[in-house]
């Protein structure tokens, strides 16, 4: 069914870094020096996310000279972020005079 795979993924989105550096490199193809710089976390730190990220399918390395570009390469990755930005998001602000509710779409 595909629920252990959906676990793995939902565990290297489970650090805030890791979505983070996705976020990042969803708007633009970055090298690791300018992740370094957006992130504010170290290059070591930045390279061990990043090695998580390429062995999940989620990000894809193109060399540039020198430098590594990474790239998103599962644009899903960022449906089920944003999604659960949203979902974060509604649930700290909840409307007035409603109750917790779901959301349930079909396919």
């Amino acid at each position: 069914m595909g629920l252990v795979e959906a676990a793995q993924l939902f565990k290297v989105l489970g650090h805030v870094s890791r979505l983070e550096l996705l976020r990042l490199v969803e708007a633009e193809p970055r090298t690791v020096g300018a992740l370094v710089e957006a992130s504010g976390m170290s290059q070591p730190l930045v390279s061990q996310h990043l090695r998580s990220l390429r062995q999940a399918g989620l990000v894809a390395a193109q060399r540039s000279g020198k430098e590594a570009v990474y790239q998103l390469v599962d644009l899903h990755v960022t449906h089920v972020i944003n999604d659960a930005l949203a979902h974060v998001q509604e649930n700290r602000a909840p409307a007035e005079g409603h109750t917790a509710h779901h959301h349930r779409e079909s396919a």
